[in-house]
């Protein structure tokens, strides 16, 4: 089997010139209690944690061959066991994404699922037993490595241990789908290769893949390896026995299954085939037959490294990754000025978010100011109780919640809050007379060097600056609601902006840990434009006729989040009417103002849905507000109509050097709309359905970007 597996590797291999090659290293050592003499493979490519080990075709070659020795060894009775373990801070981060795009046709795609599953199925055929030892980071392959071996033990250190494929657009083809189920049972796997994938890539912590069943032994991060082989030698001289609680192969297993097709409806309404085909596998697992499991996960592994899900969705890691971390059009970092102090004009809600962030990341004084004393107070409290929560759930200890504490305050007077600042950010009511004024007051009190930031949503930066005597130190700073979990932050240069407020804008974000995208002035940025326009267009065609059940539905298979009316009660009607007038004075002839919209704000109504039945039905009360005409258009008709829009207004924003590029966009739509990561973002989608070209003559991305090369 092995020159097989050689062979089917050196094939795969050479489709994969660039690959970071992994090295299997063996060593042997003796165990304590005299347990005998025992084969340590270390996964390691030779650099350091910040470029975690992956699993490519010469990877596995090198892993191979490393088991051809000890497979040798353990046959002729020379060692007692085997462990696999990883270079410091990371075990395995799975297969090289950066080859899995290059493969052009489904025998290479398969070749890649057998290659790896005929290397760790070595692991499981030992003459000795096998021990995973997962020290650091394990996703994807990492992970199923180890679930080939005989036993696991992980680190209470470790960071970030999932099966991320079905958040990518693959399912864990490694042995993930059959084995995982076999070893923890079917509702767990699910809640680690569907639910968890699907909610954002969710990680587990150490001590959750312990009482997950995952490990069978826990160990301190300090000394992980040695307590690690110490356990190792009590199992094999049998002091340790390892006992694992029996699988439910009854109705549990289909129950399990049944709720996995819940979740993945919930969330891509069956928009992406991953979750589903991942799920197939799992409900076969049943009969614990692990060959055919094996070769099921081969087959959809390479249907859908040949399907436009799986290149969207690395394309949206890629960018999330590094275009995110590397913001196009940013100045030179060296431009940017210390920030020691931050002052925010504002104590309302996303004010005091907002003061809380700076407070955390960048643990500098922050003081807030606002009209009166009682909204101060209740700024100042808002960031207090935030810390006390944090302290609760042992995020901060106690003495650095203290310290958070002291360093956030709360004034009337401005020049008293910012004669020392060095980065002021308003978060105040969206009106640009109440800003331009809030900034002609700030200015009068800050000091020369200060950023002036807005959090405007859609108004003008270079408007808002236009009366300062210094304008070219304001910048738009967006951020989105919830701050603390949307990444999104959209950069905005004013037309008089400078590079040194750019630069420190830039700066600031990568401290708070923000995705930063460089955005021109223009009306409502990226995200909001979009947004306002997708729902714009939603909004016509209930207001001409059609049933808003119908509108909602006909985008379904999007894969949205949310539905758009859900998003619209999230974002607030009478936002959501202020964005749609702001954008419809800019562009008229595109941008509408609902009047049921305005009717709705009007009454004060929260959204247009009430959930007395636990899910969301039309509200009686909106119903009767609605006026509407008698074009009732069908769900492909609503689709159609709502994704020309869109790319018409992706069209004109790149033409108008809204963004450097389709990818900004993109990377707007997954960190600051939750936009799905197997739609790629917008772009792609609409470049696959054929939408870009039918609107606007071309593909918004070149062939081969987020789609199967040709």
């Amino acid at each position: 089997m092995s020159t097989t597996t050689a062979e089917l590797l050196k094939g795969a291999a050479e489709l994969f010139p660039g690959e970071v090659v992994t090295s299997a290293h063996v060593r042997h050592l003796d165990l304590p209690y005299g347990a005998g003499r025992f084969a340590l493979i270390t996964l390691d490519n030779g650099f350091d944690h910040t470029k975690p080990t992956t699993f490519g075709p010469g990877s596995l070659a090198n892993l191979n061959v490393a088991i051809d020795q000890v497979e040798k060894e353990a046959a002729d009775g020379d060692i007692v066991g085997v462990g696999v373990t990883g270079k410091p801070f990371i075990f395995a981060v799975g297969a090289d994404l950066k080859g899995v795009e290059l493969l052009k046709n489904h025998d290479d795609a398969l070749a890649i699922g057998k290659g790896g599953h005929e290397v760790f199925k070595r692991l499981a055929g030992l003459a000795v037993p096998t021990f995973a030892y997962y020290n650091g980071a394990a996703m994807g392959g990492g992970v199923e490595v180890g679930l080939h071996c005989s036993y696991r033990t992980v680190s209470k250190a470790l960071p970030a241990f999932s099966l991320p494929e079905v958040f990518l657009g693959l399912v864990p083809g490694w042995g993930g789908c059959a084995l995982l189920p076999n070893l923890i049972g079917a509702d767990k796997a699910v809640s680690v290769i569907i639910e968890n994938s699907l909610n954002q890539n969710k990680q587990l912590k150490g001590k959750q893949v312990f009482e997950l069943g995952i490990a069978d032994a826990l160990f301190e991060g300090a000394d992980f390896l040695e307590q690690s082989l110490i356990w190792t030698a009590q199992v094999l001289k049998g002091d340790v026995k390892v006992e694992r609680p029996d699988v439910d192969r009854g109705e549990a297993w289909d129950q399990a299954v049944a709720r996995g097709t819940f979740i993945a409806d919930s969330k891509v309404h069956g928009a992406a085939p991953a979750a589903y085909r991942a799920l197939e596998i799992i409900a076969n697992a049943k009969s614990g037959d692990l060959q055919a499991g094996f070769d099921a996960e081969d087959k959809a592994l390479a249907d859908l490294i040949m399907g436009g899900e799986l290149r969207a969705g690395i394309y949206s890691f890629n960018l999330v990754q590094k275009r995110g971390k590397r913001p196009a059009g940013a100045p030179d970092k060296s431009l940017a000025r210390p920030v020691t102090k931050v002052g925010v004009v504002g104590a309302g809600l996303m004010a005091s978010q907002l003061a809380l962030l700076f407070l955390r990341r960048l643990e500098v004084p922050v003081v807030l100011t606002d009209i009166d004393q009682e909204r101060v107070d209740k700024g100042v409290g808002y960031v207090h109780a935030e810390i006390d929560k944090l302290l609760g759930k042992g995020r901060v200890n106690q003495d650095k919640a203290n310290r958070l504490k002291g360093l956030v305050s709360g004034v009337l007077d401005k020049a008293e809050g910012f004669s020392d600042a060095d980065f002021i950010i308003e978060a105040v009511f969206e009106e640009i007379g109440v800003k331009q004024q809030v900034f002609a007051e700030v200015e009068a009190v800050a000091p020369a060097h200060a950023i002036l930031a807005t959090n405007t949503s859609s108004l003008s930066v270079s408007e808002m600056a236009s009366k300062l005597k210094h304008p070219e130190r304001v910048v738009g700073f967006h951020f989105f609601n919830p701050v603390a979990i949307l990444p999104l932050l959209e950069i905005v240069r004013g037309e008089q902006t400078d590079d040194a407020a750019l630069a420190t804008a830039f700066g600031v974000a990568k401290k708070l840990k923000k995705t930063a995208v460089l955005v021109k002035d223009a009306p409502a940025f990226v995200v909001n434009r979009i947004l306002t326009r997708f729902m714009g267009e939603i909004q016509n065609v209930i207001d001409e006729g059609t049933p808003v059940a119908v509108a909602e539905k006909a985008v379904e298979p999007l894969g949205l989040p949310m539905s758009p009316l859900v998003l619209l009660e999230l974002v607030g009607p009478a936002i959501g009417l202020h964005v749609s007038e702001t954008l419809n004075r800019a562009f008229p002839e595109r941008f509408t103002v609902s009047p049921n919209l305005a009717a709705v704000v009007k009454a004060g109504k929260r959204g247009f849905y009430v959930y007395d039945s636990g899910k969301p039905e039309l509200d009686p009360e909106v119903a009767a507000l609605l006026e509407q005409g008698d074009v009732v258009l069908t769900e492909e008709q609503v689709r159609d109509r709502v994704l020309d829009a869109v790319a018409q207004e992706i069209g004109l924003m790149l033409d108008e050097g809204v963004v450097a590029e389709a990818q900004d966009i993109d990377l707007c739509l997954i960190t600051g709309a939750g936009w799905p990561f197997h739609l790629g973002g917008i772009t792609p989608y609409l470049d696959r359905e054929g939408v870009s070209e039918r609107v606007t003559g071309k593909r918004f991305l070149e062939a081969g970007v987020a789609s199967v090369p040709a």
